[in-house]
Order: C-alpha cells, then structure tokens, then sequence
C-alpha cells in the first residue's frame, strides 16, 4: 500500500478571542453557565495508517501491507496537519525517524513488537540526539548524549518517535499549559485542556495524528490526559521500567513511564514487550494479555475523594455506569470507602514542593549553566516557597510517604480492584489552570482537580484510566481501577472485558476504530 497523498483533514479554524485568558471564571460544577469556543480536531485520514491502532499498523508493516517508510511518512503528515491547532510536538526528529524507518527488518524476519510503528517521547526524558527542556523556559535546550533506561526499553520495542511533545513546566500541572499563552489543545473541543502532564501525546494519538505515544506519570500526568482525551493511560507499578535519569535520585520514586494508547491491547502489547528487556524480579510478571479474565472479581466503589470536594454529576454518572456494568458482567461491586490517613494530602504536596525547590536552587547542576531560575513559571516558584515555609516538616513527610504502600496494601486486602474517578471534576476549559495566574489561585484549583490519581505514585500501586464516560455535549470522561503493586494483569483483563462491552469512542467518530481484525 502507497501512503496517500492526500493530508488529514482538520475541523474548522480555533475561536481565539481572548477568553483563554489566565484563570478564567469557569464553574466545575456548573459548566454549561459559559460557553467554551473551540472545534473537533481529527488527523485521521486515508493513509498508511489508516484509522487502526498501533498493534494493527505494527501487523501491516509486518505482513508487508505497508512499510514502515510509509507509516512513518504518514505520521509526519498527520502531525504537521494538526500542530497549528493542537500545539503538541515540541522538537521535531523527523529526518532520524525517516531513516530508522529504512531500516526496520522487512517481512519474514524477525521484529519487535511496533517494528516501524511512529509515536514521540515526551519532552521529559533522557534521548539521545534530542533537545530536552522539561517544558520549562528556565532551560535551555541542549542535545543529549544518551538515552535513559526507559527509552532503550520503548526503542527495543521497534517504535519509531517522530520527535518530541510538549508538556508544562516539570510535569508539575494537569493541563499543558505554558507562560505566555503557549497551550497544548484537546483534539475532542480545543477550547479544553488536553490534559496534563503529557498533554502532548495524548492530543495526538486521541487525534490521530500517532497511534501511541510515551508518557510518564508523577502525579496523575499518564491518568489525567487519558481521561480528558479519551484514551487508555496505564500507571504501572513501581519499578516495573527501568526509569530515566530525571529522576533518579527522587528520595521517593513517584514517577512511571508507560505510554497512552487507543486500545487496551496497545497497552498490553506495549507492557509485554517492555518486559521482554526488563523484568523486576521482584514484581509478579505480567505477560501477554490478550483478553478478559474468567475470575469475576471484587470491585470497591469509591465516588468521592477523602481528600477532595465531591466528585461533579458527569463524573459520578461515568462511574455509576461502569459500576453497573460491571455488575451485568457478574462482577461483585461493593461501595468502600479507602482509609486515606488525613496528613496524606498534605505530605504529597509538601513532596511536590521538595522537587520545585530543588530544581530552583541546583537547577544549573541538573540542567547546565543556561538554566535560569528568574524565568520559572509562578507555579513552580509558589511551590518552592511553599517548601521553604514548611522545611522542618520534610523528615516527616518522607517518612510517611515512604511508609504508605504498606499502608495501602493492607487497605484493599478485601478487594480484587478499586474503581473511582480519575478526577473530581469534568476537563476544565484553557486558562482555568493557566501557568500565567497567581500560584494561590493555580494551586487551589489543581488540588481540588486531583484528588484521586497521586496515591499510587506515593504508594507504587498501579492504576488505569478508562475513557467509559462522556460530558453531555460529548467529550470524555475517564474512570480509573486500581490494585495492589503489581496487579496490572488483572488491570488490563478487566480493561479488555470492558472495552469490549462498551467500545471506546474515537474522535474521528467511528466506533471501536482501533479494534481491527488481524488476519
């Protein structure tokens, strides 16, 4: 098959009339009282890579339906179609990516699991021959050297990045939104956030623009762009990759890399080949999943946070839903109610500060001596005060935080799995957490978002985010399962029967468009 020549075909131009202003007045719980400008965004077109998800691109490049020259040229196209409205490629490497794709093994021999298939990394991690600038304008970007561990993984898996995607400055925020007005936009309605951190990659794949993509996740930043893109983030265990120098010398290890996807079988597919070049010994390895289990299991039903303001009507009514089938299903859901400790709270966000401070005092060490502190944005010199105010308390916080998995794992001893929100309220429009408003108000708004998804990166726990919901005028909403540190089998089944009786939406429209037969 020759790649079309034909470019994606993109919706009606962005209203840009001023109201993506810096801590715009919007009620999460009253949503519809202002009315949000925006369009749809699809890169999906008739190309090399078709309307399939990455596992079904990575079975035509290997039956020889299509070359990986071909998919990656499609991608390039698909993205430069959609940059100008969606915003989420932050350095290109297309040149490096054409000439990987010439050397993808062909058709009989033996290939790695997305052999050939195009996707990016975030502009987070260590890649060698890429520039790298955490989002933040404090850094200059210099090309590295090396790649980090996590990137050998993903590479050895046989896919091609096409470049890199934007996120906010450190990861610190659930949007994608940088000083200056420079936002990544929400394929589903670009009057919305698309999440955050890794807003980047889940604007293109949820568009189309690439069938997956790396994202990394020290907060919620796998979880939460899943859910306001519509999409598949897999949180995996602690210790289940091999990380990224970034964060090595963490005292607590928040963060994970995984990838979002448009299928469950891309992330499953994605987490086998990931073991096949490291497995941790001291996790139950997860292995190839290619369907639902047969166990029915114990679902605990949570709603509402202990930490945070009750959950919005869209929200809950995504949860009732997939509480309710999983009871069609045969599943037994039981309403629990988890025993977060009340300093909990707290102690992550005293952690967050930490690294904010951190950065702000020994970032010329970490990231060269063009780093420049003055030009950090308001959040991350709010947070770093924060720390400078509470430094006396950091002993404990570490401790505490370093104590929760087993806290955590006693708590959902009477559970198979936990479904709860991914967060407490519906995507807010650009601007509500915009990186340009003061950090009270920033801050305030972003814990009451995300009240839910930092628990397992304190405790290690795995969790996914599942797009099971929608707002009533149609975009997603995402609904999270969790379990004990290293259930992701268990995950995945239980994202499979789902997928299954309730297919994901796409946003070209098409339902299920991921789910391709192979033949």
């Amino acid at each position: 098959m020759t790649a079309s020549t034909d470019r994606p075909v993109v919706s009606a131009s962005v209203s840009t009339d001023g109201r993506d202003s810096p801590g715009r007045r919007w009620d999460p719980r009253d949503p519809d009282a202002t009315e949000i400008p925006g369009e749809r965004v699809s890169a999906f077109a008739d190309d090399a890579l078709g309307t399939g998800d990455a596992t079904d691109v990575a079975h035509r490049i290997a039956s020889g339906e299509i070359s990986a020259a071909e998919a990656v040229e499609a991608a390039i196209a698909r993205v430069e179609a959609v940059q100008g409205r969606l915003n989420g490629l932050q350095f290109e490497d297309f040149d490096r990516a054409r000439r990987r794709a010439a050397t993808v093994p062909t058709r009989g021999d033996a290939v790695a699991a997305f052999a050939g298939v195009p996707g990016a990394f975030k502009d987070n991690v260590t890649v060698a021959g890429m520039p790298l600038t955490m989002g933040s304008r404090a850094v200059v970007p210099r090309r590295l050297s090396t790649d980090g561990g996590v990137v050998k993984q993903i590479l050895d898996t046989g896919m091609i990045p096409i470049g890199s995607t934007t996120c906010p400055e450190f990861g610190w925020t659930a949007t994608t939104e940088r000083l200056g007005g420079d936002v990544t936009r929400n394929p589903w309605h670009t009057g919305y956030s698309s999440g955050g951190s890794s807003g980047g990659s889940a604007a293109f794949v949820a568009s189309g623009a690439l069938p997956i993509a790396h994202a990394n996740d020290g907060g919620g930043s796998i979880r939460i762009p899943a859910a306001a893109c519509g999409l598949v983030g897999l949180k995996m265990s602690r210790g289940r990759t091999l990380g990224d120098p970034s964060t090595a010398d963490t005292p607590v290890k928040v963060v994970n890399d995984g990838v979002l996807t448009r299928s469950v079988r891309d992330t499953a597919r994605m987490v086998a080949a990931l073991e096949q070049r490291y497995r941790n010994p001291r996790l139950q390895p997860v292995g190839e999943v290619e369907g639902p289990g047969a166990r029915r299991l114990r679902v605990g039903v949570t709603i509402d946070s202990p930490v945070g303001p009750a959950t919005d009507a869209p929200t809950r009514a995504a949860v009732e839903a997939t509480r309710a089938l999983l009871d069609d299903l045969g599943h037994d859901t039981v309403d629990f109610a988890p025993p977060v400790p009340r300093f909990f709270k707290s102690d992550f966000e005293d952690y967050w500060a930490l690294l904010a401070f951190a950065i702000s005092k020994n970032g010329r060490k970490q990231f060269g001596p063009g780093f420049d502190a003055t030009r950090l944005d308001p959040l991350t010199l709010g947070l770093a005060q924060r720390f400078s105010r509470r430094i006396l308390k950091a002993p404990l916080v570490l401790a505490r935080l370093q104590a929760s998995s087993r806290a955590y794992e006693r708590s959902i001893a009477d559970v198979d799995l936990v479904l709860t929100p991914v967060l407490s309220h519906q995507t807010p429009p650009i601007g509500y957490l915009s990186a340009d408003q003061p950090f009270e108000d920033h801050f305030r708004r972003l814990v009451d978002y995300c009240c839910f998804t930092p628990l397992h990166n304190a405790t290690g726990a795995p969790a996914i985010s599942l797009p099971l919901g929608a707002t009533p005028d149609g975009r997603p909403v995402g609904v999270m399962f969790s379990g004990a540190r290293g259930s992701e089998r268990t995950l995945l089944e239980i994202a499979f029967e789902l997928e299954a009786a309730r297919p994901f939406a796409s946003v070209d429209g098409s339902p299920s468009a991921r789910n391709v037969s192979i033949s």
